[in-house]
Parts: C-alpha cells; structure tokens; sequence
C-alpha cells in the first residue's frame, strides 16, 4: 500500500511538472498569436491580456504585403530549401562513404568533422565573413553555403550512425542485382534511414530559418534579408506598432511550427531509433 501511494505521488508530481513547462512554453505563444489579431487599441487598453475581440486579419494583410514582409518569407523559404536540400544531399554521400567504404584516412577525416562540432559556431563568424567577402559571395549564395557548412558535421554524424545499423546482406543483394555503389545508396540506404532523413531536415531547417547572427554579418543588400533579419529591420520601423510586431513575429513561427507537426512521426523516430543505436 505504501509503495503503491508513492508510486501515485510520484506520478502525480512528475506529470504537474511537466504540465507545468508545457504551458510555459505555449502561454508566450498564445499571447503572441492573441495579440496579433487585435487593433493597436484593444492592445493599449489591456496589453494582450484579453482574447481578441474578433480576428483580425488587416494586421496580417499590413504586414506582410504592405510592409513588405513577404520578401522576407520569400528569402528565408528559398535559402532554407536550398540549405537543406544541400545538406542531406552532401551529409547522406558523405554518411555512406564513411560507413561502407574503406580509403586511406577515413577515420581522420571523420573525426575532424566530430571536430568541427565542437567549435562554437559565432567563433567562425568572422572567418566565413572575410572568406565570403574575399570570394565575392556575400549576401544570398554565401549565406546558403555558410549555413551547409554549419549543418554538415551533425548530420554525417548521425545518418553514418544509421547506416552502420544496416545488414551488409541487403547491400550484397543489391550488388548481384546489378547496383553499384550510387544505385544502392540511393534505392537501399536513404529509404531505410528515412528517420534519420528527418531528424536532419527538422534540425537543419530550424537552424536556417531562426539563424540571425550570421544573416546579419553576411547580408548587406535589404532586399535579399532573411526572415529574422528582416524582421530586426521591420521592427525597428514598427517599433511602436506592437501588434503588427506580434503578427510579424507569428508569421515568422508558424513555417517551422507546420513542418515538425507534418514530420513528427519520422523526427520522433529518428530520435528513437538513434537511442538504441549500438
């Protein structure tokens, strides 16, 4: 009996606390997306405290086509596709290579990428910076190939972890089918390191699309600003305009919000399976 009330207890206070970190981090949320739909004045007279009176959709209207939020979304959209599209496409080569191959120096030159995950990114801010500026690739390729850069070590790390997990039987099979190594990466390894695919698409997007720092050292034209750098330069021009700030600042999640709930099945999964691993 005694143990079974602890057990109870333990349940109990387990699942407040954790109730309770869920609503702080979704109340910040909720108030952000209320106060976006309210007129300045509903905002000035109970500062978001209150549910909006009825949805307003100007101050979306207004922020994105008439402050010309859109270019943002557009840039960001554009260089996080890119980004990402370059990463699992490098990273899932690179994985495989290390995993499957032998040549000389391997385990040096994957231990340097383990390496590179343990330098503080803004420590290589100001390198990328000089080599971009020198090579002329500021602004939107130098960004894109920055932020490849950055996401790589990560990556090969944990999709080279997936396919070690992989019987060599199903290689061999693909090989007397007539595959060579292209082919099997291709139609034997990415589909069964799917999850994976999807912890690196997750993680890497979110870095492109929340990353600030950097967007701001690199960019130095408006128009080809990301979203978070634009928005700096939005709010700086609203400063006194909180709810087109707060709708601004709505927009600027609701991508990133989508794309994990449309891959929660494959993140969770990759993040699972990669507990186990070995």
């Amino acid at each position: 009996m005694y143990y079974q009330a602890k057990k109870i207890i333990t349940v109990i206070l387990l699942h407040t606390f954790l109730i309770s970190v869920a609503l702080s981090c979704i109340f910040p949320f909720f108030w952000m997306v209320n106060v976006s739909f309210k007129t300045q004045s509903e905002y000035d007279a109970d500062s978001g405290l209150k549910l909006a009176q009825s949805l307003n959709w100007d101050n979306y209207h207004k922020v994105i086509f008439e402050g010309g939020f859109w270019r943002y979304i557009v840039n960001s959209v554009v260089y996080t596709f890119a980004t990402v599209i370059f990463i699992v496409f490098i990273s899932s080569l690179a994985a495989f290579g290390f995993s499957r191959l032998n040549f000389p120096g391997k385990n040096i030159i994957f231990f340097m990428f383990l390496a590179a995950m343990m330098i503080p990114l803004p420590a290589g801010f100001v390198p990328i910076y000089a080599l971009l500026q020198q090579l002329g690739l500021l602004n939107r390729a130098g960004y894109i190939f920055a932020m490849t850069n950055i996401g790589l070590s990560l990556s090969i790390y944990l999709l080279k972890t997936f396919f070690d997990q992989l019987p060599r039987d199903l290689e061999d099979a693909a090989r007397i089918d007539g595959c060579n190594k292209l082919q099997i990466w291709w139609h034997v390894g990415l589909p069964l390191v799917a999850p994976a695919l999807g912890v690196v698409v997750i993680f890497n997007a979110l870095n492109v699309w929340n990353e600030f720092v950097l967007a701001k050292l690199i960019f130095t034209d408006e128009q080809f600003m990301p979203l978070q750098a634009g928005l700096m330069e939005f709010t700086g021009k609203m400063v006194t305009q909180h709810t087109l700030i707060m709708t601004a600042l709505t927009i600027a999640a609701l991508p990133i919000i989508i794309l994990y709930i449309k891959m929660q099945k494959q993140f969770i999964k990759g993040l699972t399976a990669g507990a186990v691993v070995g």
